[in-house]
């Protein structure tokens, strides 16, 4: 049994055990009402997940190279109806999953006590409202398509999450995230379908290994995981272009006339974007490759939920590479920057 932590500043003491919990291990459980309380703040932190931010931007940015326009005012609008909504999923999953995780996480912020679960619903509700604002100001092609991504979202945590189709909802919200930033920069989503495919598949895999991290289990869905890395890795850098789009249509409109008195064209080369393509795509299946070996050989609940977390923080370079291939170098880039700092953020707080 936990026991019951004082208010901070109840006693002026500087005795800090009301932080502790009783068992060895057990994370600090301190049901602080402090608004300015770092340890609640720490408390929200834990049940939005925040690290898990860090692969989110990438969604909207990938979305609008895929659609072949780069990043404007709009897209910054995606971006922020995007970790709206994702945090409203975090605080919602939590508050759907709250006896379950009495019993499987007591240390969660809402078992423990450190939030109550009318604030992680309300926190839900509002982050959905904020994230719609954010997309219709955005445009109405936008506002299209974050309204089914935020009702997958709830109907995900609220109903499909123990149902087989919960790793489609799952998979389908994160291609509905990455097609919202195609519509809110250009009015058009159908240029990104294949990249949305693309990440949705991989966030299909991720939740379905994560369907067992608390209890672990088969070993099927680790190496599923891991065939499905290789998979996308081998479709993203399958025939990437070997000469720029604006010299092969220069080739294509060559002059008639005698072969040998035609302009030579300029001969293929091995161009930058395919050289980042191909070492994004690498960084990708390097994130996850030895989780997801680990977990297969071993899956109890601690290897399951390192290579949940790795398949998360492996959105990042799989964004990347999605750019890239896009012709999106300098965006490419930029979403590559995010891994190390949510890498850096997860050892503080987990994402999972």
């Amino acid at each position: 049994m936990r026991r019951h932590a004082r208010p901070c500043g109840g006693s002026g003491s500087n005795d800090d055990t009301s932080h502790e919990g009783d068992v060895a291990g057990t994370p600090p459980t301190p049901p602080c009402g402090c608004a300015g309380c770092p340890a609640r703040g720490r408390a929200w932190a834990e049940l939005l997940r925040l690290p898990a931010l860090f692969s989110v931007p990438g969604d909207a940015l990938a979305g609008t190279a895929a659609a072949g326009a780069p990043p404007n005012a709009r897209t910054l609008l995606a971006i922020g109806s995007s970790l709206c909504l994702y945090e409203a999923g975090m605080a919602l999953n939590d508050w759907a999953d709250r006896e379950a995780d009495a019993v499987e996480r007591p240390h969660r912020p809402l078992p423990s006590g450190r939030i109550r679960p009318a604030a992680a619903l309300t926190a839900a509700c509002a982050l959905t409202g904020a994230g719609l604002a954010l997309a219709a100001r955005a445009g109405r092609p936008a506002l299209a398509v974050a309204m089914p991504l935020a009702a997958t979202v709830w109907a995900y945590d609220l109903t499909l999450k123990h149902t087989p189709a919960g790793p489609v909802a799952m998979g389908a919200a994160r291609g509905l995230d990455l097609l919202l930033g195609a519509a809110a920069t250009t009015g058009r989503t159908r240029r990104a379908l294949p990249s949305a495919a693309l990440l949705g598949t991989h966030t299909l895999a991720v939740t379905t290994v994560s369907r067992q991290e608390a209890r672990g289990g088969s070993p099927l869905a680790p190496l599923a995981a891991l065939a499905t890395t290789a998979l996308l890795t081998r479709l993203m850098t399958y025939r990437l272009p070997s000469l720029p789009e604006g010299r092969r249509e220069a080739a294509a409109h060559l002059p008639p006339g005698p072969r040998s008195a035609r302009p030579r064209p300029p001969e293929p080369g091995w161009p930058p974007t395919a050289h980042l393509t191909t070492t994004l795509a690498a960084a990708y299946a390097a994130t996850t490759a030895r989780p997801y070996f680990h977990a297969a050989l071993n899956p109890s609940p601690p290897l399951t939920q390192r290579a949940v977390g790795a398949g998360i923080r492996a959105t990042i370079p799989l964004q990347a590479t999605l750019t890239a291939r896009s012709r999106g170098t300098a965006t490419a880039l930029l979403i590559a920057a995010l891994a190390p700092l949510g890498a850096r953020f997860a050892k503080k707080v987990s994402v999972t």
